[in-house]
């Protein structure tokens, strides 16, 4: 049988103070004033925290829940990481948190507060930059939620968040965001960069103007379509919807930004000129260098030059009919070359060789201008849709070529985002210019002028509030 010894109090002998207590469900151990410790390697469960915390020795380098009474090494070489304070923490709760590399100033530390104040505040989350921080957060109540309480840093060193301020274009805001768009030359002037708490690099949209498109030889030969100019994007994943092309935002500083928008190129023709559409031209925003669309091919000789497409953004489409069985050379596209890719190449032209005298299409941002075939002139390539300017827009398609031999036929389709259609065969009417402000290629003719490219557009986007 196990020994018990049963009793109500243990009193100290020397002056009946108490040792031990047991009053009702309530145990008290000791008298006022005295203080309770446990032997040297004894541990204690079941009394709550004491004022410090099991650390984890294993560094974290990912974002990660923190967990009450533990305290964590981060490791930001690699990157920026965010620490989620314990969800409906109750008055003692701790957490502690050292910068394990000393690089929190290059990739920092954010705290999420998890839906409780730090330090009474309820805007955003915190975000610590100082190499070497260390923080130890101890939940107090609902007000002020969760306080710094060691000495080596406190919410003052958290970054205040500040967002890009700025001038130039035409200014339009999108819930938390503005919106500068430029349809013509401009400066993009930032008077503050920001911070990495608010805002510190820009979504950008940079298009050139499209190619001219091709003519043909009478009624004959079709012309080839001009090329999209070149469709450049990068921005913040989750503030819009981006194109596939899309890759990251632009860093800015306080300074002003020259903006060039490249003008369509001139399309070629009448028939008996000698010339392929004229190019697109460039469109720039700081770094990004869009470039202006290839011309379309014009058949004006049997062996003429000016019947291949030339590159560009995106190249220009082959003229049809050359009567030696070989196919047109289109123009390449992404010229020069950028990634990702800010076009795709023309649609060759047919080989010559009756029936086989149609032209090919211009090539687009998302694909490339259409072949030739014996009966159709090829449609321009596609273009790319995104949401920059806050609702979906498509653009830098590529233009249609005109149609040639049998005919009558139809001239190719533009490509969607603004290339230009080409003309009908046989038919005096000219090419169809690409649309205002996409890029889009300019479609081409058989007989008259080739279609226009459609100029470029420049559109900057950040987080202002």
């Amino acid at each position: 049988m196990t020994s018990k010894i049963k009793v109500d109090n243990i009193n100290k002998v020397s002056d009946d103070s108490n040792i031990i207590n047991k009053c009702g469900t309530t145990i008290t151990l000791g008298a006022s004033g005295d203080s309770i410790s446990l032997a040297a390697g004894a541990s204690q469960t079941g009394f709550g925290r004491t004022g410090t915390v099991d650390w984890d020795t294993t560094a974290k380098t990912a974002s990660f829940t923190a967990v009450s009474g533990d305290g964590y090494f981060v490791n930001t070489t690699s990157g920026a990481v965010t620490m989620t304070l314990p969800a409906s923490p109750s008055a003692g709760d701790i957490v502690s948190a050292k910068d394990y590399a000393y690089t929190f100033a290059t990739n920092n530390l954010t705290v999420a507060r998890n839906g409780s104040p730090i330090g009474g505040g309820t805007g955003d989350n915190p975000i610590y930059a100082t190499n070497g921080t260390a923080l130890t957060f101890i939940y107090v109540d609902g007000t002020k939620g969760w306080l710094v309480t060691n000495e080596s840093t406190d919410t003052s060193q958290a970054i205040s968040p500040a967002y890009i301020t700025a001038t130039g274009g035409t200014v339009t805001c999108c819930g938390d965001y503005k919106i500068h768009t430029f349809t013509g030359p401009g400066t993009f002037t930032v008077s503050c960069a920001g911070n990495a708490a608010g805002s510190n690099s820009v979504d950008y949209l940079v298009v050139a103007g499209g190619g001219g498109g091709g003519t043909g030889a009478g009624a004959t030969d079709g012309g080839g379509g001009g090329g999209a100019g070149g469709f450049r994007e990068g921005y913040n994943p989750g503030s819009y919807t981006a194109s596939p092309l899309a890759t990251t935002a632009l860093p800015v500083t306080a300074t002003a930004f020259p903006i060039t928008v490249g003008g369509g190129g001139a399309g070629s023709g009448p028939w008996a000129g000698s010339c392929k559409g004229s190019n697109g031209l460039n469109s720039i925003f700081s770094t990004i260098t869009s470039a202006g669309g290839g011309g379309g091919g014009s058949a004006t000789g049997p062996v003429a030059p000016s019947r291949t497409g030339a590159d560009g953004g995106s190249g220009g489409g082959g003229a049809g009919g050359t009567s030696c069985g070989t196919a047109i050379t289109a123009g390449a596209g992404n010229t020069p070359p950028v990634s990702p890719s800010q076009g795709n190449p023309g649609g060759p032209g047919g080989a010559g060789n009756s029936p086989d005298r149609t032209a090919g299409g211009g090539g687009g941002a998302t694909a490339a201008g259409v072949t030739a075939t014996p009966s159709l002139s090829g449609p321009g390539g596609d273009g790319a849709t995104t949401s920059i300017t806050g609702s979906p827009v498509v653009y830098a398609g590529g233009g249609g070529a005109a149609g040639g031999v049998p005919g009558p036929g139809a001239g190719g389709a533009g490509g969607a985002g603004g290339g230009g259609a080409g003309s009908l065969t046989p038919s005096s009417n000219n090419g169809t210019a690409g649309t205002t402000n996409t890029g889009g290629g300019g479609g081409s003719s058989n007989n008259e002028t080739g279609g226009a490219g459609g100029s470029g557009i420049v559109v900057i986007r950040y987080k202002f509030q």
